[in-house]
């Protein structure tokens, strides 16, 4: 009998729910983590195809700032994921389940009643994300400091907060991890907030935003020369560009109007000032269709549902950065990842700083890591390096931990089987896991 076949890998996040079978490349489902209700409907719905008309809907999410609330909602969205997307039956199957750092044992309890007594799964084996990705990396580069090391800092700025977690020998030093409670969810609501302000009201449209964040918002590279940049008319501002709203009969989804327009600042990335931009950026803004828009703006069409954005597209990001901005008393993300280096042995600060991992879709940013390079290197010591590496697929990268976790030999022997739950109880199983 092979192990993996019969072991369900489940990263279970905040956002998204990433779900298949052990030892496969990618997972067999990526599916949001919640029910939906369309304005027209009384029934919440499943997330599945992506066709979906997501406008005004409202929506459930099971999980808050990352932790588990709602088992009853957690359980609906699991049974309709195990038998309708991944067509297994739990009880000839093991689960390796992700968990966040730092959950309440009384989650755990919920969590453990859900595998073993509502799905009767047959063993479970609970994974913390950072020792995935720590896993996964080690083993796409098995000659690499971080595998001779093993040792590395993982960042994973996901759906709910964002994480600085040392890994050693594959486990989490829990004492040194540190967090910041912001996450893409945070920045999804301040977007809606700023174009509801100065645009269009929004603030129901939580999924078309989310779209909007993915596909236009960036890392600034140097936030005050962008600002200055923003607040000019016409062809001068690199950052002006249009969002069409879906109107519900041409089209369902939103999109980019212009989506040359709205890669434009990508000329800043070589150029200290922007007057002096290079040759293709001058073409892009020449184009007819560019050259248009500062006359556009000038007569309001009603029919249209379209809004512009300038400086929110960098601004949004930014809070990673800079969190005291939204009036959060918190570190930034460079200060935290110094704090939980230093709450390391001194022999490990080096080895961390040179195997920085970026995990999570909130890294997905452009420039992203580049930005969070300039804003470290000033805050460690001259003799240290500074490397930092963005995961293949920021989003996946548990999921793929776990997949070769899950088709290692070892996986049965460190599983918490249903007899063992059932002879033992919650709190005594999970010591099995380090927590």
């Amino acid at each position: 009998m092979s192990t993996s076949t019969n072991v369900v890998v489940l990263d279970n996040g905040g956002g998204l729910i990433k779900a298949g079978l052990g030892g496969e490349r990618d997972p067999s489902a990526v599916v949001p983590n919640c029910l939906y209700r369309p304005p027209a409907s009384k029934k919440w719905l499943h997330l599945t195809s992506g066709d979906e008309d997501l406008t005004s809907a409202a929506v459930r999410r099971p999980m808050d700032r990352g932790y588990l609330i709602n088992p009853e909602l957690q359980r609906e969205i699991w049974s309709h994921l195990f038998s309708s997307v991944l067509r297994i039956t739990p009880s000839q199957s093991s689960l390796l389940l992700t968990e966040p750092l730092f959950t309440l044992p009384s989650i755990q309890r919920s969590v453990d009643e859900l595998v073993f007594e509502e799905f009767n799964f047959r063993a479970l084996y609970v994974a913390h994300p950072p020792a995935l990705v720590h896993l996964h990396e080690a083993t796409r580069r098995p000659s690499g400091l971080l595998s001779r090391a093993q040792c590395s800092l993982v960042v994973d700025a996901g759906f709910s907060f964002t994480h600085a977690s040392p890994v050693f020998h594959n486990f989490p030093l829990n004492y040194a991890v540190r967090r910041i409670d912001l996450g893409g969810k945070a920045l999804t609501n301040y977007l809606k907030e700023l174009v509801s302000f100065r645009s269009v009201n929004v603030m129901e449209e939580t999924f078309i935003i989310d779209d909007v964040k993915e596909k236009l918002c960036f890392v600034s590279l140097d936030v005050d020369r962008d600002l200055s940049i923003a607040r000019k008319s016409g062809k001068e501002n690199l950052f002006r560009c249009t969002y069409v709203l879906p109107d519900g009969v041409t089209h369902t989804k939103g999109f980019v109007k212009y989506p040359d327009q709205a890669r434009r600042y990508l000329a800043l990335r070589e150029s200290s000032l922007p007057s002096s931009l290079p040759v293709e950026a001058d073409v892009i803004m020449n184009s007819s269709e560019i050259a248009e828009q500062p006359e556009d703006r000038k007569r309001v069409d009603l029919s249209k549902n379209e809004f512009d954005l300038t400086n929110e597209r960098f601004l949004v990001p930014e809070m990673i950065f800079r969190p005291a901005d939204l009036g959060m008393n918190q570190a930034g993300l460079a200060e935290c990842i110094v704090r939980a280096v230093n709450a390391c042995h001194p022999q490990l600060h080096p080895v961390l700083y040179e195997s920085i991992i970026l995990t999570g879709g909130s890294t997905l940013f452009p420039q992203f890591a580049e930005r969070l390079e300039r804003e470290l290197r000033p805050l460690v010591p001259d003799d240290y390096n500074v490397e930092i590496t963005t995961q293949e697929d920021p989003i996946l990268g548990v999921w793929r931990g776990g997949s070769l976790l899950a088709s290692s030999p070892d996986f049965e022997a460190m599983c918490v089987t249903k007899s063992e739950y059932e002879e033992l109880g919650s709190a005594r199983c999970r010591k099995r896991f380090f927590h």
